[in-house]
């Protein structure tokens, strides 16, 4: 009997037993969900940096018995019940983690990261592009006002619009600070369709532009000294903290990392951002935040929403830039090629590549790439920048 009952008791408290409790098959639909995604990462390199750790987390969180993440502790902090102490004691091990997305601490340091490996040279050659950048934001603010149409709230709507971007970090640090609850299917949304972009791109710039606008080949830009280098970041981020301060965390790491890039003194601190911190941040940022999808909280009708309207506003974002293109493409007598403006999507550097690409199906001797990496990087700034005024609007 006690043989019988101790297995008994096993039984009921593995993991296999939850999938026959209340809603145990969400958590079978999410663990196959999670295999998909592993396998986009990993056999499709669809954004395997993230994608992998998101899809893993997905993977641990949605295996009954696990106590990794706990969602209601989660729920209790958000309602001021708890705090990061009560986490620390109690939570699991991807409670712990996620403290680093919910504190905005992931996304800076990777920004860190990305400044340190971001050339702005283009972009200061040609200060034209931070039009192209800011133009290219319009579907954040577009696909805002479809989510608000919807039915979510304003700070919901505001990390819902923010995936227009283009920018995985600047979607998690918005959306962890105005609805973390939203964290999964947005990180998911927005690096999905970063990932997607040789797809979604090329349709649009082919229909929003003419054969000869495409095979426009732009004069070289000229050199950018080393001087100018160095003063661009502390420039930049004195004029938009001052403009906008809630950029501050963004636009200030941003904007470090590229003075450890350029300043020919911190070569080592530099190499550090660009591999060991990049690298160990984001495997803590994407199992953290694959550990928010939740079956009872994911598998839902706004979900859909979120997908679809994500999907919207990074076309938006992307018919945004050509038109602005077409317009300097006007202006200048026929002398910018209007695609470089879909460029202007802060996905660094895949954006700039599909410019070049099509450019030169429709002008072998075409190379826009150095000219489409000047929108891509005011791109970044223009991401950050939108999301810096969203927090300052809808922030508490």
């Amino acid at each position: 009997m006690d043989i019988l009952a101790t297995l008994s008791k096993l039984a009921a408290d593995s993991g296999f037993s939850g999938f026959f409790a209340e809603g145990g098959w969400k958590n079978l639909i999410m663990i196959a969900v999670a295999c998909v995604l592993l396998y986009l990462g990993i056999g499709k390199k669809f954004e395997p940096l993230l994608l992998v750790g998101i899809a893993f987390g997905m993977l641990l969180t949605n295996i009954p018995g696990g106590g990794l993440y706990h969602m209601e502790l989660w729920d209790a902090f958000l309602a001021g019940e708890v705090g990061y102490g009560d986490i620390l004691h109690d939570g699991g091990l991807l409670d712990i983690l996620y403290i680093g997305v919910k504190a905005g601490v992931y996304p800076c340091l990777i920004f860190i990261g990305v400044g340190a490996m971001t050339d702005f040279g283009p972009l200061i050659a040609r200060p034209s592009s931070l039009i192209l950048g800011a133009a290219a934001q319009l579907g954040v603010f577009l696909a805002f006002f479809g989510a608000i149409c919807l039915g979510f709230s304003g700070p919901e709507g505001a990390s819902i619009g923010i995936i227009g971007g283009a920018d995985g970090p600047t979607a998690i640090y918005l959306t962890g600070l105005l609805a973390p609850h939203l964290l999964g299917p947005i990180a998911i949304a927005a690096y999905s369709y970063m990932a997607l972009i040789p797809m979604i791109q090329p349709p649009l710039m082919r229909l929003l532009t003419t054969e000869k606008e495409r095979s426009v080949k732009m004069e070289q830009a000229r050199a950018v000294s080393k001087r100018e280098k160095i003063i661009f970041p502390i420039v930049v981020a004195v004029f938009v903290i001052l403009l906008i301060p809630s950029t501050a965390p963004l636009i200030g790491c941003l904007m470090f990392g590229n003075l450890l890039r350029e300043t020919g003194v911190t070569e080592r601190l530099s190499d550090t951002a660009q591999n060991a911190l990049m690298n160990i941040v984001t495997l803590f940022l994407g199992i953290s935040v694959g550990a928010t999808t939740v079956a009872s909280r994911f598998l839902s009708l706004e979900t859909i929403k979120i997908i679809a309207l994500g999907l919207i506003a990074f076309a938006l974002s992307t018919i945004g830039g050509l038109l602005i293109g077409k317009v300097m493409y006007k202006l200048s007598g026929g002398k910018i090629n209007p695609l470089i403006g879909s460029a202007g999507v802060s996905a660094v550097p895949m954006a700039a590549r599909v410019s070049q690409v099509e450019g030169q199906k429709a002008n072998p001797a075409n190379f826009l790439l150095m000219h489409a990496m000047g929108p891509n990087v005011a791109g970044v700034i223009g991401s950050a920048i939108a999301a810096g005024f969203l927090l300052a609007v809808f922030g508490a």
